[in-house]
């Protein structure tokens, strides 16, 4: 099958692929907010990963003199499994001692492996949520997270630099450069060290595992078996296509599992997007327990039944009731530009006693893990926090909102042009109006973007991206009426700037 046969949606397509270079068959190759991603035989081909590869080794040597290991996994988009062996022959054709995985595996496995084994670093092969036509090259950094904009901007500047040195995979493995490798036992071990694993199997409810055909795959109902628990898995299989929908845990793409879960009469669904970092779920009724509503329940999960304190981490998207739980404990509280890189960066620091953080897109940091999102483990942390409350998921968000306030948020992505989109943001900031859809402001905030805060500490944030002709406007408001009114403005506005 080609992929100009595949229909896929031109509306969906997420551009944070390399910029074409005019004077060269090469891309000028570019990492975003995690990785380089591009589509599939346009520029993200064999030869650019041979070059990513290769400009990625010639970093390492930079950093270590001696002999350098690595580890390479790969997710279950089209021809991932054949990318990922070319990085590896790129690596060890610069005498990198290399590991691939045999099969597809969660992007935090990767980190995990990095980080356990002392390596120099692991590539995955994945574009994450993006459409089924992106493929994408993560790098993790020693430190088992995603490398910090520091060491991608090194990497950038080496592009191209050095024509890449390629052995086959096969010769690579005779002369002991290259081997294939299984998942071990160690990552279940150090899952178990963290959460109470006995207990969640020994309850008696059932819960639907979704990893909407990515490499989430089994993971969840692997880890969760052996006791009482039941766990349904639902599209587990490989499909580079994701069914359909963009493998994101958004609600607009999770109609069948809110379905199954009415019909199977689950206690929750638990969900990860394409690649298993991020994490996203439903509640006993169907419905999309956002990701703030996640944040804040793992949160006041570690302090008030593990006992854990420590600094508290959100992304300037994130919800206000996030602040108002850290400050009800007294804990410092970092607020970052949008982006898990700034949350991953604050978990590195052990000055910053970190506990947990997160992003309003699902990516969240616990101690004691892993500097670095992960969709399965947060999974696990959440089913923890609800059958320790012994209360439905909706029930435990009823209760926040009684002790800390209500709020309901939503986000939209409207697609205009980039200087259009850029000039509303920037209008807002320099000529705030004293209302917005007839609620008054009273302060304006600029860490990424444009936020505009209200009396009863409401907010409408629009943020342009700089890549793509996308403006999103983030919203979160005291009732649904009012984030809807408020959200309609925005978006009437935005549109207007066309």
């Amino acid at each position: 099958m080609r992929i100009a046969d595949c229909g896929f949606n031109p509306r969906i397509r997420n551009p944070k692929s390399a910029i074409r270079n005019p004077q060269s068959s090469m891309a000028i190759i570019k990492f975003g907010t995690d990785g380089w991603r591009a589509r599939i035989a346009e520029d993200f081909t064999f030869a650019n990963v041979e070059i990513v590869t290769q400009a990625l080794v010639d970093y390492l040597k930079t950093q270590n003199s001696g002999k350098l290991r690595a580890v390479v996994g790969y997710d279950r988009r089209f021809a991932s499994e054949l990318f990922a062996e070319r990085a590896a022959e790129v690596l060890a054709g610069n005498d990198v001692a290399v590991d691939l995985f045999a099969s597809d595996v969660p992007t935090p496995l990767v980190s995990f492996e990095v980080k356990r084994r002392g390596l120099d670093g692991g590539v995955m092969i994945t574009a994450s949520h993006n459409p089924p036509d992106f493929n994408g090259f993560k790098f993790k950094a020693p430190y088992g997270g995603s490398a910090t904009p520091a060491i991608t901007n090194q990497i950038e500047k080496l592009v191209g630099a050095t024509k890449p040195r390629r052995l086959p995979f096969g010769e690579a493995r005779k002369q002991g450069l290259a081997n294939v490798i299984e998942p071990n036992g160690d990552y279940r071990r150090h899952v178990e060290s963290l959460i109470a694993m006995n207990d969640l199997r020994d309850a008696d409810a059932l819960v639907i595992a979704d990893p909407m055909h990515g490499c989430g795959g089994r993971w969840i109902e692997s880890l969760l078996s052996g006791g009482r628990l039941r766990v349904e898995t639902i599209r587990a299989n490989r499909d580079p296509l994701f069914g359909g929908v963009l493998p994101e845990p958004m609600p607009w793409s999770l109609e069948l599992t809110s379905r199954v879960i009415r019909e199977r009469g689950a206690l929750m669904a638990l969900v990860t997007d394409g690649d298993a970092d991020r994490v996203g779920a439903m509640d006993e009724r169907g419905e999309y327990i956002n990701t703030h509503q996640i944040l804040m329940i793992l949160l006041l999960h570690l302090v008030r039944r593990k006992g854990w304190k420590g600094s508290v981490a959100r992304t300037f998207s994130q919800s206000v009731i996030v602040r108002r739980i850290a400050e009800s404990y007294g804990f410092r509280l970092f607020e970052t530009p949008i982006g898990f890189k700034h949350i991953g960066e604050i978990m590195l620091d052990p000055a910053n006693d970190f506990l947990v953080g997160g992003e309003e897109s699902g990516g969240i940091g616990v101690r004691g893990h892993i500097p670095e999102r992960d969709g399965v483990f947060n999974c696990l942390m959440l089913l923890e926090a609800v059958l320790a409350a012994g209360k439905k998921p909706s029930e435990i968000v009823r209760d926040i909102w009684r002790e800390f306030g209500e709020f309901h948020f939503e986000r939209r992505d409207l697609h205009v042009p980039i200087e259009s989109g850029q000039k509303l943001v920037s209008d807002f900031r320099e000529n705030t109006p004293d209302s917005f859809a007839g609620y008054r402001i009273v302060n304006v905030a600029t860490l990424d973007g444009t936020k505009l805060m209200f009396e009863d500490e409401s907010w409408i944030l629009f943020r342009q991206s700089g890549t793509e002709p996308v403006l999103r406007v983030y919203c979160e408001a005291t009732s649904i009426e009012k984030m809807t009114k408020m959200i309609d403005e925005g978006e009437r506005i935005a549109r207007g700037q066309k």
